[in-house]
Order: structure tokens, then sequence, then C-alpha cells
């Protein structure tokens, strides 16, 4: 797969993309503007997607997944992106957050117990990984497990939590400190927590600027009592651990952010061509033209970026460098063109009921989720040597 001519896809990677396109057009777009608006979580169209297998595009089938790879996965969420990240992200976070730490670390009988539900959309599991003061800085965690008999007893708070409080919230995995390792650093450990655990409280949502119809939750933990054999992978990897999974998230965050892309640049050639002003469409004027080819060339190279990326992940190649150049790169071309997008469609581009509208509100977060530009700057430069 790491030499895929990425313009020439198989024909299962276009039939799922039409098909996708095809449900996000139908399906997804018609409700958007109103959970926008309402700030509800789209129940209705998770569902959907998970009678689809969306959910379980890059599963093996002995856990319920499709038997698919990760650019399968990508596919998709660029189709949803387009019309609505809202939903987009809820598919990316339960796949990339939700499943994938229990698919890659978790016990044979973690996954069986866990995995089917997850792979088919009927529940969602979230990713406590942020805390106040910590997030790349993985030693500032204050969350704490403490062993006790047969038990961890855990304490302590996370935010900015995706589909942590939904009516089909199953569990989070939390990164804790569960101990201090030899040199004298906190020793970081992963454990699930089912969502129904005493003393795991999911506090009100946030009031946020986009993703308004995307489950965003500060979490608590109070004394929180979870058998021991909760925990994910090996105690002291916990972190390390979630840091593969978020450099595998950050292909997937760069495919929807390209989506985001693409859906600003569809808008915008169909308002281009239906405005007239001065007695011409507004497409005709190269100052509208020359910037939606820009728009289309940001597009273009971001979808280069993650495919590339998402093909050497599935080759088993070393993919960080490609992932992190792919998050910087969408992302950026998703804002720029959302702005782009807003000041074409003028004051129409300033009403919430028109896509580019929510493109500009929802585009910034994918230059701060699963971490900063700076953040990827400073992994690619360290990648470079520097």
């Amino acid at each position: 797969m790491s030499d895929l001519n990425i313009s020439q896809l198989p024909e299962e990677y276009r039939e799922l993309q039409n098909v996708v396109r095809e449900f996000a057009n139908e399906v997804i777009d018609p409700v958007s503007a109103q959970h926008d608006k309402d700030h509800t979580f789209p129940y209705e169209v998770v569902s959907q997607m998970g009678e689809m297998g969306l959910f379980g595009l890059p599963f093996p089938e002995q856990y319920g997944g499709m038997d698919g790879d990760y650019l399968l996965f990508g596919i998709a969420l660029e189709e949803i992106a387009r019309v609505d990240q809202s939903v987009a992200i809820t598919l990316e976070a339960g796949v990339g957050l939700g499943a994938m730490p229990i698919y890659h670390f978790g016990t044979e009988e973690q996954k069986q117990k866990y995995l089917p539900d997850l792979t088919s959309g009927t529940k969602l599991a979230g990713f406590g990984l942020t805390e106040a003061d910590a997030g790349s800085d993985a030693g500032a965690t204050r969350t704490t497990a403490v062993e006790e008999g047969d038990e961890w007893v855990m304490n302590g708070s996370k935010q900015f939590i995706t589909n942590s409080g939904t009516d089909i919230t199953s569990l989070v995995t939390f990164t804790a400190v569960t101990g201090q390792r030899e040199d004298g650093k906190k020793e970081i450990s992963a454990i699930i927590v089912p969502s129904d655990t005493p003393g795991f409280t999911v506090e009100p949502a946030y009031d946020k600027v986009g993703w308004n119809a995307s489950d965003t939750h500060p979490l608590t933990l109070a004394n929180a009592r979870v058998p021991k054999e909760n925990l994910l992978g090996e105690r002291g990897r916990g972190y390390a651990n979630f840091l593969h999974i978020l450099t595998e998230g950050r292909v997937a965050i760069a495919a929807l952010a390209t989506g985001a892309a693409q859906g600003c640049v569809d808008e915008s050639v169909k308002y281009a061509n239906e405005r007239v002003s001065m007695g011409r469409k507004i497409s005709e004027y190269q100052a509208i033209s020359f910037k939606v080819a820009r728009m289309e060339a940001r597009v273009h190279a971001a979808r280069l970026a993650w495919m590339d990326a998402a093909a050497k992940m599935i080759a088993g190649e070393d993919f960080r460098k490609e992932a992190y150049i792919a998050k910087l790169i969408a992302s950026e071309a998703a804002m720029d063109n959302a702005r782009d997008a807003t000041q074409i469609h003028g004051g129409y581009g300033f009403m919430n009921e028109y896509r580019v509208a929510r493109h500009y509100r929802d585009s910034k977060i994918l230059e701060i989720g699963e971490g900063t530009s700076e953040v990827q700057l400073m992994l690619i430069a360290r990648e470079l040597g520097l």
C-alpha cells in the first residue's frame, strides 16, 4: 500500500466514497443546521452510520468490523466532513479515540467484551487524556489511580472529552498516575472506566464556538473504583500508547479537515456561478475565481498528504512525520478555505444556515485538537533532527 496511486483508487474505495457521499447529502445535510442550532447530538444519524458499518471500517471482522483500512476510514471522514464536521468528529473519535486503544492494547478478553458494540456504532467510547494543565505535557497529569485490593481507586478530572456524555457512551479510557518510575518521573497508565461506574461524573457540556452537534464534556472521578483487570495495556505505558493513538488520529483528523476544505470549495463554486453582481456572475471576476483556485490547490495538497500518511501506516512503515505534516497542512487548509468561502458568500456567509458559516466556526478547532499546529511543527522539526 505504500506505493498506492491515490489518483487511481481501487473500485471498493470508490464505491464506499459514493455511498458515503450520497448518505452525507441525503441524510446528514438536511438535519445539520437544526442540530447545530439546537446543540443536539444526532442520534438518528449515528445509528444509521452504525448500520452502514462506518464505525467498524478499520477493524477485523472477528470484532464486528468491516476488515477495511485507514484509507477507507479517511475517505468516509472526508465525505461526511464536507457537509457536517460535528458528525465527522463523532465518527473519528468513536473509532480513533474510543475503539482503537482497546484494539491496539487491550487483552483478548477486553476486545471481545467492548469492541463489538463500539464497531457496530451502538455504543461510543471516549479518550480521557487532556486535563486543565496536562495534554501534550504528560508530566503534569494529576489524575491518579491507586491500588486497593483487586481494584483501582481513581480520582481526578479531564476536559474536552469527545463522545463522553451521550446516551450511548459505554466507557472512557483514562490516563492516570499509577506510581513513580525509577527515574523519579510519574508512571502513567491507561485504565478503562465504564460510564456507569459510581464516582464517575459527566459534567455539563461545553458551550462551544463550533462542532455544536458533537458531544464534549469535562469529566470527574471521585473515588471511582474499577477492577484491576481494567488496566489497558502494560502498566506505565499509558501515555506512550496514547501517543501512538494520537499519531494515527492525526491522519484521520487530516482527512476530516480535507473534507471540510473540499466542502468550502464546493459551496463556493456553486455560489459563484449563481450569484450575479453588476450584471455578471461573480465567478467571472478574477478576484473570485483566483480565490477559489487557491482553495482547490489547498485541498489537493491536503488530500495528497493524508493519503500518503495513511498508505505508510497501512504498509507498516514509520508514518509519524507524514502524519504530523498531514495534520498541519489539512487543518490550515480547512481554516483558510472556510475564511475565503465566507468572504466569497458575503453577507450570506455570515448566516448560520449556510454550510460555509458552520465551516468557519467549526474549522478553527482543527488547528488545536489532537495537537496544535505549533505542536505539529515541533514534531516535524524533531523528526528532522532539529
